[in-house]
C-alpha cells in the first residue's frame, strides 16, 4: 500500500520539487494549494496529485484534510523582509504551524517533517559559527522572518513534547530554478542585467533539490525530535555572485558595495516595489544580513544520514542554463531536472 503524504505549500518553490520526488518514489500525494496559487511549477505532474484548496489558518479545513494521512511535510510559509508584512508573516508561519501540529496530533499522523530555515537558529554578532545546538537569543540581527520561523519551530517542539513524531530541517539560502521574479531566483535576473558591486558578507547555500531529498530522507529515517542544517557550502557573496555571473556569461562583480550605496539601492527598491506593488528585494533587514558573515555547519546530517549535497557550482551552473533558456523562450519560470 502506498503511503499517503500531505504536502503544505505544494505549488511553491520547495513544495513543487518535493512533490516531484515523492511521486518519483511512488507515494500517494495530497497537496495543499490556495485559490490564487499558480500551478506552473507542478503543471507536468498536477494530475498525479490530490489537490485540496484552502488555508493552513483554517482549522476545520485542516481537520478534514488530515483524515487518512500518514506523513506530513509542512513546507508552506510566508517569506518576506518587508516590514509591512511582519504581522501577517507571524500569523501564517507561527499560527499556521501550530494548526498543522495540532491536527497531526489529533489524527495521529505517523510523522511530521517541518521545513524551517537557518534563520530560525538565530543570528548573533559574536557567534558567526552556527550549528544545530544554537540557542535562540533576541538580537537586532534577527529579521521578522527569522522570528516567525523560530516561533513556528517552537510549535513543532511543543508537539513533540505532546507525543508527535516530528523532525525539522533548516535549509540555508535555497537556490534553483523556479519563478524568476521571486526569492533567490530573482538574483539571477539582477546578475543578468549587470551587477558591478557585491556585498561584503557570507552565508550558506543549498540546492532546492537537496532540500526536497533531505526532507524525504529524514522522514523515512527513525529520527525524531532532531533538526538538521541543510547547507551545501558556505561562501562569500562575492564568490557566489561571481559563479552566477560566469554561469550566465555576464561580467563578474568586482567592487565591494559600500553600505551607503546599498542603502540608496534599498530606497530605490522600496519605491519600485511600491509603484509595482511587489515585494522589495532589498530592505534594512536584508542589508544587515548581506553585510554579515555566518558559517553554517552541515556535519550532522552528513554523518547521521550519510547525506551528500549537490556542489554549489553545479547548482548555479544548471540553474543559470535553465535561466538562459527561459530568457530565450520568454518564460517567467523554469525547473531543474531531478537528480
Amino acid at each position: 500500500m502506498k503511503k499517503k503524504v500531505l504536502v503544505t505549500g505544494g505549488t511553491g518553490f520547495v513544495g513543487s520539487y518535493l512533490i516531484r520526488y515523492l511521486l518519483q518514489q511512488n507515494y500517494q500525494v495530497k497537496a495543499l494549494r490556495r485559490a490564487t496559487s499558480s500551478m506552473d511549477l507542478v503543471a507536468a505532474v498536477q494530475d498525479q496529485v490530490e489537490w485540496v484548496e484552502g488555508d493552513i489558518l483554517d482549522v476545520p479545513f485542516l481537520d478534514k484534510v488530515m483524515k487518512g494521512v500518514h506523513q506530513v511535510y509542512h513546507v508552506a510559509a510566508l517569506i518576506s523582509f518587508d516590514p509591512r508584512e511582519a504581522k501577517k508573516m507571524l500569523e501564517v508561519n507561527a499560527d499556521g504551524t501550530a494548526n498543522i501540529v495540532n491536527m497531526c496530533l489529533e489524527h495521529q499522523v505517523t510523522k511530521l517533517v517541518h521545513v524551517s530555515s537557518i534563520a530560525a537558529l538565530g543570528r548573533k554578532l559574536n557567534q558567526p559559527h552556527i550549528n544545530e545546538t544554537a540557542q535562540w537569543e533576541n538580537s537586532k540581527e534577527n529579521s521578522n522572518y527569522a522570528i516567525s520561523k523560530f516561533k513556528a519551530e517552537a510549535e513543532v517542539w511543543r508537539g513533540i513534547q505532546e507525543g508527535l513524531n516530528a523532525a525539522i530541517v533548516n535549509p540555508a539560502v535555497i537556490l534553483g530554478a523556479g519563478y524568476w521574479d521571486s526569492g533567490s531566483c530573482k538574483v539571477f535576473g539582477r546578475v543578468w542585467s549587470g551587477l558591478k558591486y557585491y556585498p561584503s558578507g557570507s552565508t550558506g547555500f543549498v540546492d532546492v533539490r537537496d532540500v526536497a531529498k533531505a526532507a524525504i530522507a529524514v522522514m523515512e529515517s527513525d529520527i525524531v525530535a532532531e533538526r538538521y542544517i541543510l547547507n551545501a557550502q558556505n561562501t562569500t557573496h562575492q564568490d557566489f555572485l561571481t559563479l552566477m555571473a560566469t554561469g550566465l556569461g555576464k561580467p563578474q562583480p568586482t567592487k565591494p558595495a559600500p553600505v551607503w550605496l546599498i542603502q540608496v539601492m534599498a530606497q530605490a527598491e522600496w519605491w519600485r516595489s511600491k509603484f509595482f506593488r511587489s515585494t522589495p528585494l532589498l530592505t534594512a533587514e536584508t542589508i544587515r544580513t548581506m553585510q554579515s558573515v555566518y558559517y553554517y555547519d552541515n556535519q550532522k546530517i552528513k554523518e547521521q544520514l550519510n547525506y551528500r549535497f549537490i556542489p554549489l557550482e553545479q547548482t548555479i551552473s544548471e540553474t543559470a542554463a535553465v535561466f538562459r533558456e527561459s530568457k530565450k523562450n520568454k518564460a517567467t519560470y523554469g525547473l531543474l531536472p531531478l537528480l
